[in-house]
Parts: structure tokens; C-alpha cells; sequence
């Protein structure tokens, strides 16, 4: 199996730090009618808001945190790692085309509908059976379908009482995922370490 090398541990951690933290500080530096059970991430970082810097670079960094962790996830198969690489790459449009103070933006959302898509998609097209535990197909396939489903009730919430719960949920299992996958590729496998320890 293919090394990985250490900077995939700090790229993949930080994608989760980015993610909870960007919105969690941004949300504090909101008004009170700010609702993050209903209101969305991306409101955070809409022309208007206040300090969208904060969330707006939150994003940037998350987008580039999958690109790293793309390039330095080998043990993976390269189409699932050139998805993971283009859902970072519609993040970083995410924070490059934000919500207006108003109305909806059709790049934003064609930014964060691709995002979205490919984050949750390329565990199915990474996995293998030679590679990492957590991306062989049984593991892969359970992640895919959490993923999805979390995309479709944030879909389902859209102009919900809960689209900014939903939102939260889902691109917080998006981020996790791949730090999940690459501390499961650092871990020695059992069944490769067992017959190295018998002395003949």
C-alpha cells in the first residue's frame, strides 16, 4: 500500500477545525435574529454579514485542506481522489462567490451543490481492496450512503425550519470522513503485523 505522506494528517485534521470552528465564531459575531438551527453557513459569509471574513476564509482553507488531503491520499484509488480533489476546488468557489445581501446566487449554489456532490461521492470511486480499512468497499459504501442521505435531508430542509442543522450535519461528516480514512491508513493492520511476530 502506497505511503502516505505526514502533511495528509494535518491537511485532513484541519478540515473539521476549519469547518466547526469558521462557524462557529462567525455565527457569534452575528446579530441576534441569526439562527444557526435555520440559517445557513453560507449566510455567514454573505455580502452584508457581519465579519464575513471570518467564514469566508474558514471556507477557503477547508477547500484547500481537500485538495492536500487529495494529493496525499495514495493508498486511495485516483478517481476518488480527483473527486475529493474537485469537491475542495467547488469549496474554494463556495467562499469566491458569496450570497448577496439579498436573493440567491446561482454561482454560489452551483459551487456548493458540486461541493457537496463530490464530497459525499468519492469514497465510492476511492475504494479498494488492497487499500486503507475505512476505504474498502463495505466501509466506503456505508459512508456514501450516510453522506448522501445527510445531503438530501439538508436538501429536503431547504426552506425548512432546520436547513441550517441539516447543513452543519452534513458538511461536518463530509469533512470528518477523510480524516477518518487517513488515520485508519497510519493504523498497522492486524493481520499484516500477526505473522511477522512468529519466531520460528
Amino acid at each position: 500500500m502506497p505511503r502516505m505522506p505526514w502533511w495528509t494528517t494535518a491537511s485532513s485534521g484541519a478540515a473539521p477545525i476549519l469547518l466547526v470552528g469558521g462557524f462557529t465564531v462567525a455565527a457569534a459575531r452575528q446579530p441576534p435574529g441569526y439562527d444557526p438551527v435555520r440559517d445557513t453557513i453560507s449566510a455567514l459569509a454573505a455580502r452584508g454579514a457581519t465579519d464575513r471574513w471570518v467564514m469566508t476564509a474558514a471556507l477557503a482553507g477547508l477547500g484547500f485542506s481537500y485538495l492536500a488531503t487529495a494529493a496525499g491520499l495514495r493508498p486511495g484509488r485516483t478517481a476518488g481522489r480527483v473527486v475529493l480533489a474537485a469537491g475542495g476546488l467547488a469549496t474554494v468557489g463556495v467562499a469566491t462567490f458569496p450570497q448577496p445581501a439579498h436573493g440567491n446566487s446561482v454561482a454560489h449554489t452551483i459551487a456548493a451543490t458540486l461541493a457537496f456532490g463530490a464530497l459525499a461521492l468519492w469514497p465510492a470511486l476511492a475504494a479498494g481492496r488492497s487499500g486503507p480499512r475505512l476505504l474498502a468497499p463495505a466501509a466506503s459504501a456505508t459512508a456514501v450512503i450516510v453522506m448522501v442521505g445527510l445531503v438530501l435531508w439538508f436538501v429536503a430542509e431547504i426552506h425548512g425550519g432546520q436547513r441550517g442543522l441539516a447543513e452543519r450535519v452534513a458538511a461536518g461528516a463530509e469533512a470528518l470522513w477523510p480524516l477518518a480514512v487517513v488515520l485508519s491508513s497510519r493504523r498497522p493492520d492486524p493481520e499484516e503485523d500477526g505473522p511477522r511476530s512468529v519466531r520460528g
